[in-house]
């Protein structure tokens, strides 16, 4: 299975009505359908909102290097992929789904170890029909839509 870098934005709002920007990835069908990643991820990293419920410039650049040492460490070996990025509102959210929850966090412990500690808070839940991801790939749609 190739693993596409294509990817999609879309807006929403969250339940306070604030702006939330929707990064998703395209083109993971036979990733969804191989049933090997069936534990949903999400790392959530809340932040005070700037403009229009955005981090701050300073805090994007500090989230986008965590992203990008996360994505490096996870899809290596494809032991977990990132399927889409939620931010606004106060909060950005990374969406993986993985292989197994055990060996991820041993692995983003590592990816992160050299980073200052970090307002994360982590979630993971089984989702071997990855739901998540389809309510989001329905936003693909609407984006086109529009």
């Amino acid at each position: 299975m190739r693993l596409s870098d294509k990817w999609f934005t879309a807006l929403s709002e969250n339940d306070n009505g604030d702006l939330v920007t929707i990064y998703g990835r395209d083109e993971l069908t036979e990733f969804m359908q191989s049933g090997k990643l069936k534990e949903r991820v999400e790392i959530t990293w809340k932040y005070t909102p700037a403009e229009q419920g955005m981090p701050s410039e300073a805090e994007a650049e500090r989230m986008e290097a965590v992203e990008e040492a996360l994505r490096k460490a996870m899809e290596k070996d494809k032991l977990a992929i990132q399927t889409s990025v939620y931010t606004g509102g106060g909060e950005k959210i990374w969406v993986y789904y993985t292989r197994t929850v055990r060996v991820f966090g041993e692995r983003l412990n590592d990816a992160l170890k050299d980073f200052e500690q970090l307002p994360i808070t982590i979630y993971t839940e089984l989702d071997p029909e990855w739901e998540e991801y389809q309510d989001m790939y329905e936003m693909k749609q609407w984006a086109a839509d529009e």
